[in-house]
Order: structure tokens, then sequence, then C-alpha cells
């Protein structure tokens, strides 16, 4: 009796289970958008996607503005960052072949590359595109009292930036942007989610700073500009924080 019990009691709970699922996505509008299933190298055709990406269907509340149910719209273009699994597919991905070319900066003679991945709010509301300069802020410490910044980089110039940028997502949303239909920095732009690789050209003793950095403290990135200085800059901790 008991084990007849247990096992009724086992069915009930299954039912209920089963049909509050069922409940809760009558309750979702679904749509089928085309969702990455294998890496996409950078530079690949969108003729050429194949089996890389599979129309799943999904959340209305879970697709990303942009998200395409037709690969058409890419064909003829080529993707401008590395897509991973999982991702949905957006036509902010992709580019013309010149234009793709144009989203990597010649790395200049004596100097290397090193990549970071920073949260947007830490790499200039990911409003960043290669050819910028940018100077690179280090935070290093474990509370206010031991903590100190300081403007350690300046002037580093950013050869590749990998993710949705501030343009992109502009894009990708319907920002009409300046005259020439490009986003403008100045324009209301939404603010990415997720991180961005940014690659930046240093020097061997840049580049140790930058990677002690990563491994120990934080970094921030400012965009400079034809009037950006740094002869004010100090090392801030929290006794001249307010000062």
């Amino acid at each position: 009796m008991a084990i007849l019990v247990a096992v009724c009691s086992g069915i009930l709970l299954l039912g209920y289970v089963t049909s509050a699922d069922q409940r809760a996505m009558a309750g979702m509008r679904t749509r089928k958008v085309f969702v990455v299933v294998t890496p996409v190298p950078q530079g690949t055709a969108g003729d050429n996607l194949g089996d890389s990406v599979a129309l799943k269907e999904l959340p209305a509340k879970a697709i990303v503005p942009g998200a395409l149910a037709d690969t058409a719209v890419v064909k003829g273009k080529v993707s401008t960052t590395t897509l991973q699994v999982g991702e949905q597919l957006l036509a902010s991905r992709f580019a013309a072949p010149a234009a793709a070319k144009a989203e990597t900066t010649q790395v200049p003679t004596g100097f290397s590359e090193i990549s970071i991945l920073l949260d947007p709010e830490r790499a200039v509301g990911s409003d960043l595109t290669a050819g910028d300069r940018v100077d690179v802020f280090v935070s290093l410490g474990d509370d206010a009292d031991s903590g100190r910044t300081h403007l350690t980089l300046h002037e580093i110039l950013v050869t590749r930036v990998q993710g949705v940028t501030a343009d992109q997502a502009a894009l990708s949303t319907g920002d009409s942007g300046d005259q020439t239909g490009q986003p403008s920095r100045k324009s209301s732009q939404p603010v990415p989610q997720g991180s961005l690789m940014v690659t930046m050209a240093v020097s061997a003793n840049d580049a140790e700073q930058v990677v002690f950095a990563s491994e120990y403290g934080h970094i921030w990135l400012s965009l400079d500009n034809k009037n950006s200085t740094d002869s004010n800059a100090r090392v801030v901790t929290g006794k001249n924080a307010q000062q």
C-alpha cells in the first residue's frame, strides 16, 4: 500500500510539474531566430554560415534586438568579430568586406598586441573602435584603505574591438545616427550587455603592466582626443580621493 501511494504521488507530481511548464510556455510569445551552434571565425562570409547557425524558437523577451530570422540579410557581408556558441545572429556583427577590414588597425613597428576583456563601463561604454587612442587606468588593492588608482599608460593605440560595441548596438536598434548613416558618439545609444575584447598595441614594458593589472587589479579605459592631457595625473588613494 505504501509503495502504491508513493508511485501515485510521483505520477501526480510529475503531471503537475509538466502542466506548470506547459502553462508557463503558453503564456510567453515565441519567435524563431538564428543562433550560433559552432564558433564562427571573424571574417566569415554570411553566405558560408551553413551549419554553424541554426533556427531556434525562443521566448520573445529573450530575443536580442536585431536578431535575424533570415540569413539572406548578411549575404555578401563578412563577420566583423568571432561569433560564439549560444549567441543570436545579429546583422550588426556583419559588414561589407571593405568595411570589415577597417575594423583592425596596423600595429606600429616594434609593438605587439595584447587583449583584455572588459565590461562596457570599463571600456568607455563600449564606444571604442580600431584606431582610437586610450588611457589605461589601473586600480590595485583590496579595499579603500589599501587601494590606489593611477593613470598608468597614456595614448595607447586600440587595434581591434570584438563584441557588440555601442555603434553596433545603435544600428541593431535602429539609431539613425549621423547623415552618413553611421551612429554618432553624441547620439543616444543603448549600452551593450556583455563584455568587450579590446586589443591594444603596446611595448613589452606596457604589456607587463597590463597583464599584472588584469591578474591582480582592475583596468578602466578613457578615450583620448586631441585635447587630452595627463599633466594632472596622480596616484589616488583612500586618503586623497576627495582632495
